[in-house]
């Protein structure tokens, strides 16, 4: 058991260290509040182990990516017609600022935070957002490293520990 654990435990730091330094290289970390969501958890019984992985709901469509609208970025996750929430418009108020954005107009005026919001916000809804990967390539290597006796004694599947171990987006 000492050796199991002992495993799960390098597996979900690593899997945490990476996806941390993901965020940071792939300049995603804006605000950190994802960065210091990332959780890991495990637990040993007699003849199996459960291992937990939370984050951000949010962080799930900045792995996985978002479908736009118009064009599609081959995920899961899909915008659905409609309006931004308060929600998005108020995330992407608080991104505005801390990236300093105030772009003017052809007369030198600022433009006013709300028509720009609901440009940035129409601009996602049309794209996307883009897959990352930020957790699953780790989430991935680190599987790829785990001794063969722990993946035969528990006949683990990456895909099966994969879907079993994240936490998914809670539906809204």
């Amino acid at each position: 058991m000492l050796e199991t654990e002992k495993e799960l435990k390098k597996f979900r730091d690593y899997v945490i260290k990476e996806s941390r330094s993901n965020l940071t290289r792939l300049k995603k970390n804006s605000s950190k509040k994802l960065y210091n969501s990332l959780k890991g958890e495990y637990k040993l019984m007699a003849n199996s182990f459960s291992l937990y992985f939370s984050m951000e709901d949010y962080g799930h469509f900045q792995d996985k990516g978002v479908n736009g609208l118009k064009r599609s970025q081959n995920s899961e996750y899909s915008f659905k017609k409609g309006v931004p929430s308060k929600a998005m418009l108020g995330s992407l108020d608080k991104w505005i600022v801390r990236k300093g954005l105030a772009p003017r107009n052809k007369q030198g005026k600022f433009i006013n935070r709300l028509s720009l919001k609901f440009a940035i916000a129409k601009g996602i809804f049309n794209k996307g957002i883009k897959r990352s990967l930020f957790f699953t390539k780790p989430f991935e290597d680190a599987f790829k490293r785990l001794p063969s006796e722990l993946v035969a004694k528990y006949g683990l599947d990456a895909i099966k520990l994969f879907n079993s171990t994240i936490e998914q987006p809670k539906k809204k």
